[in-house]
């Protein structure tokens, strides 16, 4: 407790400090408690979330392969127009740069970078820094473009020149299916090498029939759960959380057993008589949703399941009294009300399957993979960290978009409204 006294016509606290400024002493230590109780949480979004996301953009753009092992080379075409070949300095620089590359057993960077965008170049540099082991003078114009017809083309250089640039925006074009052609401007790639705007619309539309399966059956169990007497709602509630309780993988991998051609589903359906031979069932689009969908739909039902279960009965008694049926009572009085679990259960599935790398990997077939199958290819096998950067950024963007127009629509905001 704080005594108050007046003095000089200033009202002091009992160790003779102004109100005042006792009064923002105490409110500055509540906010620095308050900060301190946050700030491990603060810290593990940020080292958790924030920086692999800032690290992943920067990995985007960065382009650091050639800024030093082909320097010579950047210097000479600094100045260089890109409307004819340039002139003999920038072949001699080129000439210099991978006999010292290869002297320091570090040609191979400049033979991978290059061919990310001129695809076969690598045996091309190869071969050029065998050859010039060789060679002691030139013109060498001459002695490049004899070793290897490449050296004497525009379009070479000019992908040349954007290579050795310490940031490039050619991740980000190659993830859209574009690249630049040689005079600089942003074309589409040619439609046979065409890949990923296929990926996105595949991830986006398999993302898409995960969450309205899941909607199709958790809308009914989560109506159930949220009627049922609690001795039955809580025992059902055990059977929908556990799958929780199992390990993802294991869950794929038994979905890998079930709908194999030899396994229960086949057979099941054969000892029916539903199916005269085996079918397949996996390893295709269809047993990627119904993998994804068994995972995915406690995360549709729960939140459903949370909003009925606020929803008073009488509403829908209401209704019947006032001479609704029971479907339009259902449809117009309580259906309405559940809405916002419906819009937070689907959106949360429809994010998570965004991002779904084991599943279809196990279930799914070469044209079920999505974009997290191509960000942990270019990751771990290609070591292309820019394009998986540049792949996972354009997933996250979109995905920020989808949402923001989706919050638009049916948001809590918009529904409150209605």
């Amino acid at each position: 407790m704080v005594s108050v006294a007046l003095t000089d016509n200033v009202m002091r606290a009992a160790d003779g400090t102004p109100l005042k400024v006792k009064l923002k002493q105490t409110e500055r230590l509540r906010q620095l408690k308050a900060v301190g109780l946050v700030a491990p949480l603060f810290l593990f979004i940020l080292l958790s979330f924030v920086a692999p996301i800032a690290n992943m953009l920067f990995y985007s753009v960065n382009n650091p392969e050639l800024v030093h092992t082909l320097s010579r080379t950047a210097a000479a075409l600094e100045n260089w127009d890109g409307e004819a070949l340039p002139g003999e300095e920038a072949f001699e620089a080129l000439a210099m740069d991978i006999q010292q590359a290869r002297e320091e057993k570090t040609i191979g960077l400049i033979a991978k970078r290059l061919n990310y965008e001129l695809p076969a170049i690598r045996s091309d540099v190869m071969a050029t820094g065998r050859a010039l082991e060789d060679v002691e003078a030139g013109p060498w114009k001459d002695v490049l473009v004899d070793i290897e017809g490449v050296w004497g083309e525009l379009g070479t250089w000019a992908v040349i020149k954007r290579a050795t640039s310490p940031y490039t925006d050619f991740y980000f074009l190659s993830a859209v299916d574009r690249m630049r052609d040689a005079t600089g401007s942003i074309v589409a790639i040619p439609e046979g090498q065409a890949i990923f705007a296929k990926v996105y619309i595949r991830t986006f539309y398999i993302s898409t029939i995960v969450t309205l399966v899941t909607l199709f059956l958790g809308f009914p169990v989560a109506y159930l759960l949220a009627t049922l007497p609690t001795r039955y709602s809580n025992l059902l509630m055990i059977l929908v959380l556990l799958p929780f309780w199992t390990s993802l993988l294991v869950r794929t991998t038994a979905w890998v057993v079930l709908l194999q051609s030899e396994g229960l589903v086949n057979s099941g359906l054969m000892w029916l008589g539903l199916i005269d031979e085996r079918v397949q069932l996996i390893y295709n689009r269809f047993g990627t949703i119904i993998a994804m969908a068994h995972i995915q739909l406690p995360f549709t039902l729960l939140p459903i399941y949370s909003v009925m279960k606020t929803i008073p009965s009488s509403h829908v008694r209401a209704a019947r009294s006032l001479g609704a049926g029971p479907f339009y009572a259902f449809w117009r009085v309580y259906f309405p009300q559940t809405i916002p679990g419906i819009a937070a259960g689907c959106l949360l599935t429809f994010i998570l399957c965004l991002g779904y790398y084991i599943t279809p990997a196990l279930v799914g077939g070469p044209s079920d993979q999505m974009v997290s199958y191509f960000v942990a290819f270019y990751t771990n096998q290609e070591l292309n960290w820019g394009m998986a950067g540049a792949l996972g950024v354009i997933l996250l963007l979109v995905t920020f978009l989808i949402y923001f127009v989706y919050n638009k629509l049916v948001g809590i905001d918009r529904m409150k409204l209605g």
